[in-house]
């Protein structure tokens, strides 16, 4: 929860020096895979909120499985499919719109690079 790649680094060696002991394999997973878990400071800052977050996925999902629990002998692979299709669509209508939106995120597909959440400028060659 850092505003820079550099303090969250610092924060990250600090938490392998103090759990490293403990939970050894914990942080041995952690930090073969530091620098994945660092990338969305690669990104423009107001998008980190959206990339950081599952709840999303989670929230859709939890709404599907509570439902189709509640109807569990009723259901073959067609109405399933159904059921699951309409939960979907009626959770679409309370989606937040991302931040930032048709601003920065499709110039980052297209070769602009992002360092500390500021678009770098292209140097001529």
């Amino acid at each position: 929860m850092t505003e820079t790649k550099k303090e969250a680094i610092a924060a990250f060696d600090l938490f392998v020096e103090t759990y490293g002991v403990k939970y050894e394999r914990a942080v041995k997973k952690l930090t073969m895979d530091r620098d994945v878990l660092l990338t969305f400071y690669d990104f423009p800052a107001e998008h980190r909120k959206h990339i950081r977050t599952t709840n999303p996925i989670e929230s859709v999902f939890a709404t599907v499985r509570n439902r189709t629990r509640k109807t569990k002998g009723c259901l073959n692979r067609k109405t399933a499919m159904s059921m699951v299709f309409k939960l979907v669509m009626s959770a679409k209508k309370k989606w937040r719109k991302l931040s930032g939106t048709n601003r920065d995120c499709p110039k980052s597909f297209r070769g602009f690079e992002f360092k500390e959440g500021i678009k770098q400028l292209q140097s001529a060659a």
